[in-house]
C-alpha cells in the first residue's frame, strides 16, 4: 500500500495518486488497486480516503448568492442575465420596476439595456428551470462604474479571507471599492486607473496563489512594494 504524492500537491487528470488498500474519493477514479486524479487539483488523503480538491471549476448558482451579471437579451417579461454559469438568469421587469410592467408606459431599455452590468442576488433556482435574480435588496442594482474581472469562483473564499481580512486589506491599501460576486466576477472601482490596476494585480496574485501558505503577508508586501515604486 503506497500513497504516491505529497499532501496538497498539484496533480493533473490521469495522474496516479495511490496504490493498494485505498478508497477512491471526490474527483478521483479507481482501476483495480490504483487511484487516479480525474481533474486538475490539489491531492490529499484522510486515512485511506484519497481525494482531489478542484482548483478550477465553474460556478453553480445557489439561492442567496450575490452575483455580478451582464444583460445579454431583453424580453417582455424581463432581462436575460449572463451570470458566468451553465444557466442564464432571469431578472423580471416586476422586480426592477417594483410593479407590473406596462408596455405602453414603461421602456425597459431606460432601466437596463443589453451590455449593462448588475449586482444581484439569486432568489430562486432548483435546476429544473433557469435561476431568477433580484435587485430589490439594499446595495443591489445597476453597476455604473469600475472594472469587472473574472476569477475562478472557487477562489472567492480565499479572496475574501477570514472575516473579510484579505479583501479588506486590499481595499485599505488601494482605497478601492471591491464588490465580489460569488460567481467569480469582481468589480473594482477606485479614484484613478493606477489604484484600480494595483487592486487588480493583488486580486490576480491571490487567485494564482490561493493554495499557498503565507498569502496574506505576500499580498501585504506586494502592495507596499508597488505603492513605494
Amino acid at each position: 500500500m503506497q500513497y504516491l504524492v505529497e499532501k496538497r500537491q498539484l496533480v493533473i487528470p490521469g495522474e496516479l495518486l495511490a496504490e493498494g488498500d485505498y478508497k477512491s474519493g471526490k474527483n478521483t477514479y479507481q482501476e483495480e488497486n490504483r487511484i487516479y486524479s480525474s481533474l486538475i487539483g490539489l491531492a490529499n488523503h484522510i486515512e485511506k480516503n484519497v481525494f482531489v480538491v478542484a482548483i478550477k471549476t465553474g460556478y453553480m448558482p445557489v439561492v442567496g448568492d450575490l452575483v455580478i451579471g451582464k444583460v445579454i437579451d431583453m424580453r417582455l417579461s424581463g432581462w436575460i442575465i449572463d451570470i458566468n454559469a451553465p444557466y442564464k438568469a432571469m431578472l423580471f421587469t416586476s422586480d426592477a420596476f417594483g410593479r407590473s410592467f406596462n408596455a405602453r408606459k414603461d421602456e425597459m431599455s431606460d432601466f437596463l439595456k443589453v451590455g449593462d452590468l448588475i449586482f444581484a442576488k439569486i432568489s430562486a433556482f432548483d435546476r429544473t428551470r433557469d435561476p431568477i435574480v433580484t435587485i430589490r435588496d439594499q446595495g443591489l442594482g445597476k453597476v455604473n462604474r469600475g472594472h469587472v474581472i473574472k476569477i475562478t469562483s472557487t477562489k472567492i473564499p480565499r479572496l475574501i479571507g477570514k472575516k473579510g481580512s484579505m479583501v479588506n486589506m486590499v481595499k485599505r491599501e488601494t482605497g478601492c471599492q471591491i464588490t465580489i460576486g460569488q460567481n467569480g466576477l469582481v468589480l473594482v472601482s477606485g479614484k484613478n486607473v493606477e489604484v484600480e490596476a494595483l487592486a487588480i494585480l493583488a486580486i490576480r496574485t491571490i487567485e494564482k496563489n490561493a493554495h499557498t501558505l503565507g498569502l496574506t503577508d505576500k499580498i501585504s508586501n506586494l502592495l507596499k512594494k508597488e505603492e513605494g515604486d
